[in-house]
């Protein structure tokens, strides 16, 4: 069993900056992508950017350029810099761990970013 648990999340001004951090505990092997998902109120659970284990990363559209994901495979743990925040940012931020291999999908229980106009 995996637990992923997020921080780092917080209040900031539109334009500041945020960094998220995931750890996980229990094996997080190289079949697993881990990736960053968000939720605003009312809205559905959306893609922020994931990255594989050897480094390939996607990301949404509207983050692009902004933001950062990065991946610590020896501290299973993975990152996200969040630049040029903006008030559309604001949502709960939720790290993910998945293995299509393993048929396994692992869930944090989530953090709170919210920027102010």
């Amino acid at each position: 069993q995996v637990q992923l648990v997020e921080s780092g999340g917080g209040l900031v001004q539109a334009g500041g900056s945020l960094r998220l951090s995931c750890a996980a505990s229990g094996t997080i092997d190289s079949t697993y992508t881990m990736g960053w998902y968000r939720q605003a109120p009312g809205k559905q659970r959306d893609l922020v950017a994931r990255i594989t284990s050897g480094g390939i990363t996607t990301y949404a559209d509207s983050v692009k350029g902004r933001f950062t994901i990065s991946r610590d495979n020896a501290k299973d743990t993975v990152y996200l810099q969040m630049n040029s925040l903006k008030p559309e940012d604001t949502a709960v931020y939720y790290c993910n761990a998945e293995s299509f291999l393993r048929r396994t999908d692992y869930w944090g229980k989530g953090t709170l970013v919210t920027v102010s106009s």
